[in-house]
């Protein structure tokens, strides 16, 4: 008898420590959780089984079709933007060829459960593409169909991931003489700059915010890449997770939408500075905008709408500029670098 568990990929990353977290100790799910890294002690005894291993090993997976009934996926693992630029083959062999292999399994559980699997997907705003400064001030709240022109990497597999989500949910293998469902129950969400108080920043192009907090609570000097007029959407961790979470609980009939955009709150780098100096007055922080990384900031929306969460399954963040700063942010980084 196969076990029923969740699988996580990305599993010891930024979203991957909240999403297990809850998970196992509030819905009591067995955790399958899988990672090119060793996973944080911490969370070892709360998934079902840890995997060292490579979304892009399909022996791996195909052992795991056989060893496990897996009703649901979140695929968190990626390369992120800014490490996608330097490695754009690499960063779209693991992002879009390892989504697939991911989508492929996912069909094969389909079939030996007979009941569609549900299929987490992260997605991003790197998905969005402005042309300029005055256009992104114009735009204001981006929907999903708007400006869907990404100038990274990170942004074109991020698409191109949510494309290949739709094609397997409603056209899959449509000319195929047995042409059958696949089985896959995609379910996506663009999420903005998430910031985490738990983890550290990994590389993502919008991590100026975070990585302006953690060097400042670990008595570090930091170079900010971006100018102080620079605006994005961002959200807590815990939130990131509870649209997750309320997206994959959604009953299908209420979807209108395979892909949603969520937000929070989106406060200039200034705004960030000005608030991170106020907790820590001895911080040494510095804009030195770098035109290559702030060119592709400028090309992210200011802000998104997220009407359509809202509509359909009832997403509200927990946490807006200020809770996410005083109660979650501030206190929990400062007490990570207090010795």
């Amino acid at each position: 008898m196969r076990k029923e568990v969740v699988l996580i990929t990305g599993a010891n990353g930024e979203i991957g420590h909240d999403l297990i977290t809850h998970l196992t100790e509030k819905e009591n799910t067995n955790i399958l959780a899988l990672d090119v890294m060793p996973l944080d002690e911490e969370l070892r005894p709360k998934c079902e089984r840890f995997i060292q291993g490579d979304i892009l090993d399909n022996m791996l997976l195909g052992r795991l079709v056989a060893e496990y009934e897996i009703r649901a996926i979140y695929h968190l693992a990626s390369i992120l933007s800014t490490k996608a630029e330097f490695n754009p083959e690499t960063a779209h062999k693991v992002n879009v060829e390892g989504t697939l292999n991911l989508l492929r399994l996912a069909v094969e559980q389909a079939g030996w459960q007979g009941r569609p699997v549900k299929f987490l997907y992260p997605s991003s705003i790197a998905a969005y593409g402005l042309p300029s400064i005055e256009a992104k001030a114009k735009a204001g709240k981006i929907t999903e169909e708007e400006w869907c022109r990404p100038i990274t990497m990170y942004g074109c597999n991020k698409l191109y991931c949510e494309h290949l989500g739709r094609y397997y949910t409603t056209n899959y293998r449509q000319l195929a003489a047995d042409q059958s469902p696949s089985g896959i129950d995609f379910r996506s969400i663009r999420f903005p700059g998430l910031i985490s108080a738990v983890t550290t920043p990994t590389g993502g192009t919008s991590d100026y915010g975070p990585e302006m907090i953690h060097h400042a609570a670990a008595g570090k000097p930091y170079n900010c890449f971006v100018r102080p007029d620079t605006r994005l959407p961002f959200m807590a961790m815990p939130d990131a997770v509870k649209a997750l979470l309320d997206l994959e609980k959604a009953p299908k009939e209420n979807l209108t939408k395979l892909v949603y955009n969520v937000t929070s709150f989106n406060p200039t780098a200034q705004e960030f500075y000005d608030i991170v100096m106020k907790a820590f007055p001895k911080a040494v922080i510095n804009f030195v905008p770098d035109d290559a990384r702030q060119g592709i900031v400028d090309s992210w929306p200011g802000d998104v709408d997220d009407s359509a969460a809202a509509r359909d399954w009832g997403w509200k963040p927990d946490y807006n500029q200020a809770r996410a700063f005083e109660e979650y942010l501030l206190p929990a980084v400062a007490a990570r670098y207090q010795s």
